[in-house]
């Protein structure tokens, strides 16, 4: 019964997941970008005191860098938005599908087989190494060191 209730519960996710209405006003929500691309005129552009360039100039200049840096981007995206998110969708459901299909069964087979591996390499060193060990510790444990000061 509960098994079927989280069956039941993972569907819905992964139906609403493929159905969710995304926010056309927040489009970074968890902030990957905030950082990275977030370059103003300002960041990019400035005159130092003393060396100013006329105000229309400067006027003119971030206007046409943010209205370019903007009209590009938006060209860009539209050209190439699609044709990129198709690319980065297969690459995400391929890396996806060879993680659940090759990566982890092979992590899982290989920590089964080396757990066997390390209990015959548990075996060998306690039926080989032990004793000798053992014998060494008696042998070296009957060693007494005394120090004499000599005048």
């Amino acid at each position: 019964m509960a098994a079927e209730r989280g069956e039941l519960e993972e569907r819905i996710i992964a139906k609403e997941q493929h159905t969710k209405e995304i926010d056309l006003v927040n489009r970074d929500p968890r902030r990957i970008n905030e950082d990275v691309v977030k370059v103003d005129f300002e960041d990019v552009i400035a005159e130092p005191v003393g060396t100013y360039s006329f105000d229309g100039v400067w006027q003119t200049s971030y206007t046409t860098f943010t209205v370019s840096k903007y009209w590009c981007y938006r060209l860009l995206s539209a050209v190439l938005g699609v044709p990129l998110a198709v690319l980065w969708g297969v690459l995400f459901a391929l890396i996806s599908f060879c993680h659940i299909w090759a990566v982890v069964p092979c992590i899982k087979s290989y920590l089964i087989e080396i757990q066997c591996v390390g209990r015959i390499y548990s075996l060998c060193i306690h039926t080989f190494c032990d004793p000798l060990f053992e014998a060494l510790a008696r042998v070296c444990g009957s060693i007494k060191v005394s120090l004499r000061k000599e005048t």
